[in-house]
């Protein structure tokens, strides 16, 4: 016999067993005599079966214990990307506190993102839908597993997802900033439309595709219009939430003859990087400038000064993502959870 293709069947032959005694030796060693049990592993070994496929034992049994996380980006987005570290991170410890495996499912393009999340070997899904969040929901609802969507740039109310409050969260930067005195704001945006980095106005960011920077710009303007200051009058500048791209915002916001007080930042990876930005330029935050980040990553805690934010409950997403999943327990409608304002150095009253 050719290495690879031994079968049970054959194993069960050469030992003079049946098959059902031979799976007992792999599946239930307890209900085999002990000199059965050896004479079965012994004759597998000499033939070269490794034993039964564990795969196919899972897949028999309807259930892996293991979720998979995926997202329309290379692997290294999970450990690069603040935000998507912070809720693999979460994800981790509450699979780490019930027994759950995880699998990361990643891939750029189409084909291999196909492919993987096909094969992947989980009962369910959390979508991390930062970007391409209608090609995940597409992709895992063809394997007909649970899924859960995160950060979900469409509002398909069949799909179940949880997000946060993106409106009421930039509402209450604003408000924090505008209490401290500040009137001349600029917002360094996230992603509105794919491709596009620079400035945009408000028809441009009405328009635009992906509804968690969207919807952040109508909270900043909500609030900073009760405060009398026209949406009209705020510069903002859309990035890649990258370093090229915010260094970019920077020089231009920072071009202008009256140059803001007061960075809105739409994600704390934006917020750092304008923070790093500015010092080497020898510009103090936030003697010279008051910067606000949005999510509430582990290493805004650790700038210098430490990144005022608004916090994602991490750990509360979490721990609802991974129940929904593994009891398949979805939401019947999306699901808004409200951040959390943290105060820390990076924002204080403008000079004069």
């Amino acid at each position: 016999m050719v290495k690879g293709s031994i079968k049970l069947a054959d194993v069960a032959k050469a030992a003079g067993v049946s098959q059902g005694t031979a799976s007992n030796v792999f599946s239930r060693p307890d209900v085999v005599r002990e000199e059965v049990r050896e004479h079965v592993l012994e004759t597998a070994r000499r033939l070269g079966y490794p034993g039964p496929s564990l795969t196919g034992r899972l897949l028999r049994a309807g259930k892996v214990n293991a979720i998979g996380v995926a997202a329309v980006e290379p692997l290294a987005y999970f450990f690069n990307d603040p935000w998507a570290r912070a809720f693999l991170a979460a994800i981790a410890e509450v699979c780490d506190a019930s027994g759950t495996g995880l699998a990361l499912v990643s891939a750029k393009d189409r084909q291999k993102l196909d492919w993987n999340i096909k094969s992947a070997l989980v009962d369910g899904f959390i979508l991390l839908c930062v970007e391409g969040g209608e090609k995940l929901v597409q992709l895992t609802r063809e394997r007909q597993l649970p899924f859960i969507a995160l950060a979900l740039n469409d509002d398909d109310p069949s799909i179940p997802s949880i997000g946060v409050n993106n409106v009421g969260g930039a509402a209450a930067a604003v408000r924090h900033l505008a209490e401290l005195g500040h009137r001349r704001f600029a917002i360094l945006a996230i992603e509105f439309i794919d491709d596009h980095v620079g400035p945009v106005g408000v028809a441009e960011v009405e328009r635009a595709i992906y509804s968690s920077s969207r919807d952040r710009a109508i909270g900043y303007w909500q609030a900073l219009e009760s405060f009398g200051i026209p949406r009209q009058q705020v510069p903002i500048y859309e990035t890649n939430n990258d370093r090229a791209s915010v260094e970019q915002g920077l020089e231009y916001l920072f071009s202008a003859p009256e140059p803001p007080t007061a960075i809105l930042a739409m994600s704390d990876n934006a917020a750092m990087l304008a923070m790093t930005w500015l010092q080497a330029r020898g510009l103090s935050v936030p003697e010279d400038i008051s910067i606000i980040g949005f999510d509430g990553v582990p290493e805004g805690a650790m700038m210098v000064p430490g990144l005022t934010t608004m916090a994602q409950p991490f750990a509360e997403i979490a721990a609802r993502s991974v129940r929904a999943v593994i009891e398949d327990a979805m939401p019947t409608e999306r699901e808004t959870i409200d951040v959390t304002l943290v105060v820390r150095g990076s924002t204080a009253a403008p000079k004069g």
